[in-house]
């Protein structure tokens, strides 16, 4: 049997996205999400968000801190060393849909298109 590694999450991103170029030159996006519920029901857990290509360009380049998000991808294990301790984390390396801006844009686009009336 081939293990299946799916998630799926929604949550707010706690800051603005960051863009880098991978040495092949390729675009990934790096976003931080806080989901509620994760580890018990009244508490928030943050998850790192890893998104590669056209798609981390728009995450880049549309989101900003406090936008809603679902995210689709695999679940990624890292670990390394730091001082002779060995840690690890988990994150997910996958495709993010933007559901709604944060309060703040969404006013700013109203009042936008009040003034365009």
């Amino acid at each position: 049997m081939v293990p299946i590694n799916s998630i799926q999450l929604t949550g707010r991103l706690t800051r603005d996205p960051e863009l880098r170029q991978i040495p092949g030159g390729d675009p990934v996006c790096k976003i931080r999400i806080a989901v509620d519920g994760l580890a018990a029901k009244r508490e928030t857990g943050y998850i790192d968000v890893t998104c590669f290509g056209k798609a981390g360009e728009a995450a880049a380049r549309v989101l900003t801190k406090g936008w809603l998000v679902a995210v689709d991808g695999r679940l990624q294990h890292d670990t390394w060393m730091k001082d002779d301790e060995k840690r690890s984390t988990y994150s997910v390396v996958g495709q993010v849909e933007f559901l709604a801006a944060p309060k703040s844009d969404a006013t700013e686009q109203e009042s936008d298109a009040d003034i365009a009336f």
